[in-house]
């Protein structure tokens, strides 16, 4: 089946499955719809064959397949799909997120700026106008205060006014458009640096949150919270993983939690857990940086103190460039106030996608379960095997790799999460794996192991079980992500355009509105005084120039000037040159032979001519 009509069909399919959940009240997004027609189609249990073309019957029961996985709201895999989703849709790095901020302030800050780059005031009620703009611009630039709070209006026109009398404006008014937009940031942030002064001198802003105190509160607290939550889920895998394991070994016993979906709930716990982390260590770098922005703040409003001292006037080129250390010191403590929040909202919206646990695994159902059930933590399994280890001795085709052997140890890129590569697809069951056992390196692969037991079970036959793990993604979707298997998967993507390569998750393509306009008179008109028109005047300009060559410099040396200066002549050095000449050509063409026969006359009294033509024709020539 040719890549387009596959792809032609999968929208078709995806689009209908959307339509059928939103008839019986569920709204589903085009990314999740995607997902689960790719779960639905790797599943081998659903018996699809990608290889060969779609009939209408194959289509309309991978629809139905979809809108009953996509409808099961009891069901934890479709949580766990869900959630991942959500935070591949959602999510974005430290740099990404004050980046895309970035472009937001500076889309905010366009007609503002415009207003004021474009303006060419001449009387004073235009001058006034662009001042306005200008303290519009520094209070939104800022972020303290709005153009609407009178206090904050005077309190930014007064620092203004103390370091951009109106008396420049005329000079700001020449400047180019690259230029005045750069004086406005400095601007901006000057003034910006002047408010934080007076607030610590208690001279003024009154409007301004103290952010440094407000963090020093919140990211404890949001930590706390996080550890709460990642500990309460734990605690959930680790009961999970417990009665996954009394099921296998005695069945009889655990018969009745074959009818629960314990391997979909611990799945959706451990993908859980694994989100939390990334939050909690985010939420740890906030609360570094934001340890450093105090020092460096504290540090640079005492720089200031000492520098001002009380002075009725300082210099400029001393305090500005302080002041404007206070601002980019201030806009950090911004920027971690907009990352906590962010991660305060992931972490609040990620609980709606394990609620579902409560549901299915009441407290007391599980207490009841776990009756003579011993639950052991990923911490108390990792000691148990902290003195066991792989013997190298035994495999003479495989390399391990250990910590005092290898370099960067910690840093090695372990397959499924740092789970046992074993016990996935022989078990079901993500245990934690513990590297001080031996971490096997497998085709540029390494894989960590919860036994040593395990460990020489996977060495023997390691393509064996790495198909079964990939064949156990294939039974429960929500494992590609969980155990980062995407690079396993890449050749079987239901919605390529809806992917992001970089993640290996299924986003669509990034839209959005753009604008462009160009600059009339960009830089200052100048007339170039050297221009000629006339070619008679550039001849003659030409004439003089080339008579200058056959100057030469004469010098002469008297007594009195004799041994006082150095004195030197310039010649132009011989150089050679050559002309070409026109080049003559001919072409061969037959020479004319017309004889006349008969013009002396004969005997008889009549002259007969006769003429003959002996010229040779061109082909012959």
């Amino acid at each position: 089946m040719s890549g387009q009509l596959t792809q032609s069909v999968v929208k078709r399919i995806i689009r209908q499955v959307g339509l059928e959940c939103a008839a019986q009240g569920q709204s589903l997004s085009e990314t999740l719809v995607a997902f689960m027609v790719k779960a639905v189609v790797l599943d081998p249990r659903n018996d699809f064959n990608m290889d060969r073309m779609l009939t209408e019957n194959d289509m309309q029961d991978l629809i139905q397949l979809c809108v009953t996985r996509l409808l099961d709201t009891t069901n934890p895999s479709l949580s766990t799909i869900k959630m991942q989703v959500y935070f591949d849709m959602n999510y974005a790095n430290r740099d990404e997120l004050l980046s895309e901020q970035e472009r937001v302030l500076e889309g905010k800050l366009a007609p503002v700026v415009r207003a004021i780059t474009e303006s060419g005031p001449r009387v004073q009620e235009e001058m006034e106008n662009v001042c306005q703009n200008i303290v519009t611009y520094v209070l939104l630039r800022s972020g303290l205060g709005s153009p609407t709070d009178i206090e904050a209006v005077r309190e930014v026109t007064a620092a203004l006014q103390s370091v951009f009398p109106q008396t420049e404006m005329i000079t700001f008014i020449s400047l180019s458009k690259k230029d005045k937009e750069q004086q406005l940031k400095d601007l901006a942030m000057i003034v910006t640096g002047i408010r934080l002064y007076n607030k610590q001198c208690q001279k003024g802003g009154s409007s301004i949150d103290d952010l440094p105190g407000i963090l020093n509160e919140a990211i404890p607290s949001a930590t706390r919270t996080l550890d709460e939550r990642l500990n309460s889920c734990q605690l959930l895998a680790h009961r999970y993983t417990a009665l996954l394991e009394s099921m296998q070994e005695e069945p009889q016993r655990f018969s009745r939690l074959k009818l629960f979906k314990l391997k979909e709930a611990l799945f959706n716990v451990r993908q859980y857990e694994a989100f939390l982390s990334i939050l909690q260590s985010n939420a740890i770098t906030s609360a570094q940086e934001v340890e450093s922005l105090d020092v460096q703040f504290e540090a640079a409003m005492m720089v200031l103190k000492n520098t001002v001292q009380d002075k009725t006037s300082v210099e400029s080129r001393e305090v500005f460039p302080l002041f404007m250390e206070l601002s980019k010191l201030w806009t950090g403590f911004q920027d971690e106030m907009l990352l906590l929040n962010f991660l305060t909202n992931m972490a609040d919206n990620l609980q709606q996608f394990l609620e579902i646990q409560s549901q299915l695994f009441p407290e007391e159902m599980l207490t009841s379960l776990l009756e003579g059930v011993t639950v052991k933590s990923d911490v108390e399994r990792i000691k148990e095997t902290m003195g066991t280890r792989v013997n190298v001795s035994d495999f003479s085709n495989q390399e391990w790799l250990f910590p005092e052997t290898t370099d960067n140890f910690d840093q090695l890129l372990i397959q499924y999460h740092g789970f046992c590569a074993h016990s996935i697809g022989v078990k079901g069951i993500t245990l934690p794996g513990n590297p001080a056992i031996g971490i096997l390196k497998h085709k540029e692969k390494y894989y960590v192991f919860s036994s040593k037991e395990t460990a020489y079970i996977f060495a023997q036959d390691p393509e064996k079980f790495i198909q079964l793990n990939v064949e156990k993604a294939k039974k429960y979707a929500e494992l590609i992500q969980l155990l980062e298997l995407h690079h396993q998967f890449e050749y079987f993507v239901p919605h390529a355009q809806a992917r992001k390569a970089s993640k290996g998750s299924m986003k669509p393509p990034p839209k959005c509105e753009t604008g462009t306009q160009t600059d009339t008179h960009i830089l200052p008109p100048t007339i170039v005084t050297s221009y000629e028109w006339n070619e008679w005047e550039l001849r003659r300009k030409a004439i003089k120039l080339a008579n200058l060559r056959r100057k030469l410099t004469h010098g002469m040396q008297t007594d009195l000037s004799h041994m006082r200066r150095e004195n030197f002549t310039q010649v132009y050095l011989p150089k050679d040159v050559g002309t070409q000449t026109k080049r003559d050509n001919s072409s061969n063409v037959p020479k004319p032979r017309v004889f006349l026969k008969g013009l002396r006359g004969g005997s008889s009294p009549t002259t007969h001519m006769v003429t003959v033509d002996l010229t040779r024709p061109l082909d012959e020539t």
